[in-house]
């Protein structure tokens, strides 16, 4: 099904039966179906649409926000301005070694924040130019991808500096929809 639905529609399911539209996700839509309750389907999902209705585009700010963000992210390669947690503004981090003849090491958070922003900035860089490569197979591609996205899930502990979940990495366990 190439068309998107808007709310009302009503479709045919295989398995599912006849339902109408009720909302109109990014990637699914969520349909009330006469025998089977609600449930939510992927847009490819293999739908007979018994009728359309056109689908209305409201975009509210915050979405549009987010798109160009992740616009941005993709296919840019200018570290952005991320903000640290207020709570760990002009904080420092001890790192004191288990020997206590060796002196302990104070680094400054701004500046230990800096550097793992940076790093995910450049994950992402290396990220986009994996998928964009012409010579790799998608095989190839994939495999890196699944290397990049272990690299993410082995960073989450620094989470915790991040004043916006939106800032997070994310391993497989947080990739979602």
């Amino acid at each position: 099904m190439e068309e998107i639905l808007g709310v009302g529609s009503r479709v045919q399911h295989p398995s599912f039966g006849k339902g109408v539209v009720i909302h109109v996700h990014k990637r699914f839509y969520e349909i009330a179906f006469i025998e089977q309750g609600i449930r939510q389907l992927k847009k490819e999902e293999d739908l007979e649409v018994i009728e359309r209705i056109e689908p209305e585009y409201n975009v509210s700010f915050n979405e549009a926000e987010e798109a160009l963000i992740k616009i941005l992210r993709t296919w840019s390669d200018v570290t952005e301005i991320v903000p640290l947690g207020e709570k760990w503004k002009n904080g420092v981090m001890i790192l004191r070694p288990g020997d206590s003849s060796l002196k302990e090491k104070e680094i400054p958070i701004d500046q230990f924040f800096h550097k793992i922003v940076m790093l995910r900035d450049r994950l992402r860089v290396m990220e986009q130019r994996i998928n964009a490569h012409t010579i790799l197979t998608d095989e190839d591609k994939v495999n890196l991808q699944q290397y990049i996205t272990r690299i993410y899930g082995s960073l989450t502990t620094f989470n915790i500096l991040f004043k916006h979940k939106t800032d997070n990495f994310e391993g497989e366990k947080g990739k979602g929809e």
